[in-house]
């Protein structure tokens, strides 16, 4: 009997195409989910270009560029091990699985730098939000949208973090086979998404603008 099939599967393949469906059914719902703060975000730089160009100006391109470059590593880390899972390799699997929660600890470490960036400048929004120009409560709503969505990633990598953790753990414990690798599979999905989603974050807030 095959341990690695649940009992409401027929066999390997049925469980693997159901667990597969599965997920891209929940990253649709996560599409819809920042598909939602996009386009609010779109809607208000439509009506304040130059309220939030000025915004975006002051967000530390070098440090944002930086954090891109670790999450593509991090994208080839985790594709890397899901070949290595593909291959039966367990030891290169929970090497690959490790660096890439190293580089999103590195990612998320230099994403709250970049908060208390903020934070030492005024530029949190609420009360205490300090703007030297013109506009500040319409400037305000570029680092509403700011901290909301990129928070939200950095939530989704967290997310990822524990996930990874889990996938370590049950690698340690000769889990995954050639045969058998569908959850490290579809952890990867989970965090290409996630980094995919900072594909799009990292021209729309800190690139865009610049350019105008």
């Amino acid at each position: 009997m095959d341990l690695t099939v649940a009992h409401q599967f027929d066999d390997a393949e049925q469980q693997q195409e159901a667990s597969t469906l599965g997920m891209w059914i929940f990253l649709a719902t996560e599409i819809l989910f920042f598909g939602g703060m996009f386009l609010g975000y779109t809607v208000y730089r439509a009506m304040y270009p130059h309220e939030f160009a000025a915004a975006s100006s002051h967000l530390d391109v070098v440090l944002g560029t930086v954090n891109t470059a670790v999450l593509l590593c991090s994208s080839l880390t985790m594709a890397l091990g899901v070949y290595s899972a593909q291959l039966g390799s367990r030891r290169m699997l929970a090497l690959c699985l490790g660096l890439t929660m190293l580089l999103g600890a590195v990612f998320l470490g230099i994403k709250f730098y970049e908060y208390y960036q903020k934070y030492e400048e005024g530029l949190i929004p609420g009360s205490g939000f300090t703007w030297a120009g013109a506009n500040p409560n319409q400037t305000s709503l570029f680092f509403v949208f700011y901290f909301i969505m990129t928070g939200m990633h950095a939530l989704h990598m967290i997310i990822g973090l524990g996930l990874m953790t889990v996938l370590v753990l049950l690698t340690r414990r000769g889990r995954f086979t050639p045969s058998y690798y569908t959850p490290v599979e579809l952890g990867g999905l989970y965090w290409h998404f996630v980094d995919i989603v900072w594909v799009f974050l990292f021209p729309l807030l800190y690139l865009i603008d610049r350019s105008s």
